[in-house]
């Protein structure tokens, strides 16, 4: 990395920051140009920390066959290939062969799961990278924190993340929360001046470093160091060891993984001793051929695979939601999503549209209203107005456009703006009336007393040319401003802010609230001298110059979501910073309250007891003048009520209230920085209309993950009743080898092959099926269901027994004695009954659609399904006539009857099964 002469004399914080910015060759008035900053990073290379090297692909193939169960199958090939070269190595090892070209087969398939679900985490973190606003070409622009090179200007404000080490050039009241590098909880006061001596990182105060986030004010700062060459970058290797704890999800599938394999090896040894004990033992190939058989089952019922298809299903569900812009930073969230109960929800863009537009202006001699919508600066004065009303107006209006950090530019796409929209609502209106631009525009900014959501103001100060005084101009929440206030404007001159002229604002305040208008007021002084740093003691003995009304009108599909979310029993909470009358307007237009309900302040919240608190979430849904600690509070209430509460944000301050929530929603639009780092989910449209579709989609997602847990586990379960039962009542069913060799009804190779064929295709295939029914029906799971309860438990018995009910009776009707006398070969019987397993497999796969709805409902608005069940069953018919496969498999051709029989035993899983559910709705009723 190069670096300048006085980087490499001292420590950026001991070096004057324009000496910094002269050897970097920017100006920090400009920034760097877009060319030069191109330059720097073919030089520096990317902002980023060094990534835990990817896994190679022999790696991910070696990985394939890391499972226990795998083990015991090379185990067992390496038997029978040792039985094979002691019986003379005659002809070929067939089984060994098979056996290895299957779990070859199946690593594979495995392999490119992994890989899509790989990719599909990957697609989500370029989504959701970080961005930082800089200078270039003496314009803010926003670029991903990971094109940050030295040199570059970094612009902060209030829920920033910071995106790389920086010497500051300006800051006012700024504060950064270090806690990530220095382990302190308060966050630290930053402040330009050089220091003399060497300091540690906390007591670097003129610095900035990447991984922070700024909790207050504004500043400037010149990017000294990227990537690893970061503060952060030294501590790189221990971010890498961090490991993430499973999602109860996968650990509950894990769980039953690891539950079902020690059942089914139970199994498999009992059916090995069985066939030991009841047929005898005469040679080498069959005490291989019993081992194969154990080991192969026991693979084969197992769902080895269900984490990855898991993985992959939970990855087509998160890559479907985020191109309807809902981006979720973790593929487990999705569990979480679809059992949302309570939905809190910020005002300003999710339930509005965030067009900020200033309609209103009332002043001590009058109201003046504006015309034009959104932030095109186009619209007059629509209301006659005298003289004196015209002039208070242009005196808000244009201080209210002074004390502004919002940026309104004209592109190719139209109007557009940068930074916070009720702000840009000020730049839109001063050109609507003659006199403001050219007012705001000349005056010269020296310092400013940040917005915080705890103040509800902020202050700038400058130097008007227009006056040819220094003023400050502050704006803010009208109720908190006036307490600062002891004159109000009047004309040209200033009277007294007595307290009937304080009843007549907060009169007006009601009024334009109940009208559902934001309320700022708009209030300034005149100072003594130039002051470059401000305090909050500035702000005191200011002159009151008027309110406006800020419209910003609710989403038309809000109402619709709003009732979409009730009827899936999902409350809606609105909790916002506004006026309570202008909430509880909103609120009872959108649905979320009668028109009687009142919202419930910050300061009502405080005065209650924990009970009172507590019982007040169960009721009140609307919470207006909330501080950060108000929202957390709530959340916590919420939840202590078994609630799963979704929660929506924007600024620094909401940053604990995401975390604490079971889903913590960043707004992709307004959302700051930290919001998106401490939220599972980014709405990238800030639509609260999204999060409802989110939660309908989440649903949908959790439901298609039953549906393949439902149709591999009763699948599996077939193939373990089949065996099982074949080996304990093979008299009964007169299955015995004239030869006197073993008989089974099932081979090894014909048990891998069905696991091969019938568990990928359809899993994955049901993973992406259409939603069942009517998601928004019913009322939120729990998180602490169990996804696999004991009704799925009972109906993936049930299938199984049947499943080996039918096969068992298959081979048991085309054998010589046993209940239905056949006249069939044991080869001819057991491919049947292999053919019989594997249809009423694919026959399952329609079953376990729906718990209770029919399969010919919808029977094919599933494409895929269709897909994977049509390759299967040709699969199978190759199986059963191609000669390589029939050596392979223990095979033999079938004619017509034994296929139509086949075929036709088993449809009776699809018609068994449509009886019980018929029998479940008709008991439902």
């Amino acid at each position: 990395m190069e670096t300048s002469p006085a980087l490499r004399r001292s420590h950026p914080s001991q070096v004057d920051a324009g000496t910094i910015a002269e050897e970097l060759g920017v100006d920090p008035d400009q920034g760097l140009t877009k060319h030069r900053a191109q330059e720097l990073m073919e030089v520096h290379g990317p902002n980023e920390l060094r990534a835990k090297p990817p896994v190679p692909l022999w790696r991910k193939i070696l990985k394939q066959f890391q499972d226990p169960l795998i083990y015991l199958l090379f185990v067992a090939m390496l038997i029978s290939l040792v039985a094979w070269l002691f019986e003379g190595a005659t002809g070929a090892p067939i089984d060994v062969i098979v056996i290895g070209a299957i779990v070859i087969l199946n690593a594979l398939i495995g392999l490119a799961q992994e890989s899509k679900a790989e990719g599909a985490v990957a697609a989500l973190s370029r989504m959701t990278a970080a961005t930082s606003t800089v200078l270039r070409d003496g314009s803010l622009a926003s670029v991903p924190s990971s094109e940050l090179v030295p040199g570059d200007i970094l612009v902060l404000a209030e829920g920033d993340a910071v995106g790389a080490d920086a010497r500051l050039v300006t800051a006012t009241g700024l504060r950064v929360q270090e806690s990530s590098l220095t382990g302190e909880s308060e966050a630290t006061t930053k402040e330009p001046a050089t220091l003399h001596a060497e300091a540690s990182i906390g007591d670097r105060h003129n610095m900035v470093h990447k991984g922070t986030a700024v909790v207050q004010g504004v500043g400037r700062a010149v990017v000294t160091a990227t990537g690893m060459d970061t503060e952060m970058g030294a501590i790189a290797d221990m971010l890498d060891s961090t490991e993430e704890d499973e999602a109860p999800l996968t650990k509950e599938i894990n769980k039953v993984s690891k539950l079902l394999g020690l059942l089914v090896i139970g199994i498999a040894v009992v059916v090995m001793g069985a066939l030991f004990l009841l047929n005898g033992v005469t040679s080498v190939a069959d005490a291989v051929e019993i081992l194969l058989l154990g080991v192969s089952l026991a693979v084969a019922a197992v769902p080895e695979g269900l984490p990855a298809i898991l993985s992959l299903v939970l990855a087509l569900g998160v890559q479907s939601l985020a191109k309807r812009n809902a981006v979720m930073k973790n593929l487990h969230s999705v569990e979480t999503l679809g059992s949302a109960s309570v939905i809190a929800s910020d005002k300003t863009g999710t339930l509005t549209r965030n067009e900020m537009t200033l309609r209103r202006v009332v002043t001590a001699s009058g109201e003046i209203g504006l015309s034009g919508t959104g932030y095109e600066p186009s619209g007059e004065v629509a209301t006659d107005a005298d003289d004196a009303t015209l002039e208070e107006a242009r005196l808000v209006l244009g201080g209210g456009s002074i004390a502004n950090n919002a940026q309104l530019t004209n592109a190719d796409e139209g109007w557009t703006i940068q930074g916070d929209p009720t702000e840009a609502a000020f730049l839109v209106a001063q050109h609507k009336l003659e006199g403001i631009v050219e007012r705001a525009q000349g005056f010269q900014r020296h310092a400013e007393v940040p917005f915080t959501s705890d103040r509800k103001m902020m202050s700038v100060a400058g130097y008007s040319p227009y006056v040819d005084r220094h003023v400050l101009f502050t704006k803010g929440a009208p109720d908190v401003l006036l307490d600062h206030c002891t004159r109000q404007r009047v004309g040209e001159d200033t009277v007294e802010l007595d307290d009937a002229r304080r009843a007549r604002i907060l009169t007006d305040v009601e009024r334009l609230s109940a009208e559902g208008y934001r309320t700022l007021g708009v209030a300034y002084k005149h100072l003594p001298e130039r002051f470059d740093e401000l305090g909050e003691e500035a702000e005191d003995e200011l002159v009151f110059g008027g309110v406006v009304g800020i419209i910003d009108p609710p989403r038309d599909e809000a109402r619709g979501a709003i009732r979409e979310a009730h009827r899936a029993g999902i409350r809606t909470v609105m909790i916002t910073g506004d006026h309570p009358r202008t909430a509880a307007s909103i609120a009872a237009d959108l649905g979320i309250t009668g028109q009687d309900a009142r919202a419930l302040t910050g300061q009502e919240l405080d005065r209650l007891t924990d009970a009172e608190f507590q019982e007040a979430t169960r009721e009140v849904d609307v919470y207006a003048r909330v501080a950060p600690e108000h929202k957390l509070r709530i959340v916590d209430a919420l939840q202590a009520d078994g609630n799963v509460v979704a929660m929506t944000g924007d600024g620094v301050n909401d940053a604990p209230a995401l975390k604490t929530a079971d889903i913590g929603i960043a707004m992709g639009i307004t959302g700051t920085e930290v919001t998106k780092e401490s939220a599972r989910m980014i709405l990238a449209d800030d639509n609260y209309a999204t999060i409802v579709a989110a939660v309908r989609q989440g649903r949908g997602i959790f439901d298609n993950i039953r549906k393949f847990l439902r149709f591999l586990l009763s699948s599996n379960m077939g193939e373990v009743v089949t065996v099982f039962f074949g080996v304990v009542l093979a008299g009964v069913i007169g299955l015995s080898d004239p030869d006197g060799g073993l008989a089974v009804p099932l081979l090894a190779t014909q048990i891998l092959w069905i696991n091969l064929i019938t568990d990928s295709g359809p899993a994955l295939a049901m993973g992406v099926d259409p939603d069942d029914g009517d998601l928004m029906a019913r009322k939120p799971r729990r998180l602490d269901d169990a996804i696999i309860d004991r009704h799925m438990w009972g109906r993936v018995l049930f299938i199984g027994l049947v499943m080996g009910a039918v096969t068992l009776l298959t081979i048991d009707m085309f054998l010589p004695g046993g209940l239905i006398e056949g006249s069939d070969s044991l080869e001819v019987a057991r491919t049947a009954g292999f053919t019989t397993l594997v249809f009423a497999q694919l026959f399952n796969a329609f079953n376990a659609r729906s718990d209770d709805r029919s399969a010919f409902r919808g029977m094919f608005a599933n494409k895929w399904l269709w897909g994977a069940v049509g390759l299967a069953a040709v699969l199978q018919v190759a199986v059963v006539h191609v000669p390589f496969m029939q050596t392979a498999f223990g095979t033999v051709d079938l004619d017509l009857a034994h296929w139509g029989v086949s075929v036709a035993m088993a449809s009776l899983v699809l018609w068994t099964e449509e009886l019980a559910k018929l029998l479940r709705r008709l008991s439902a009723r």
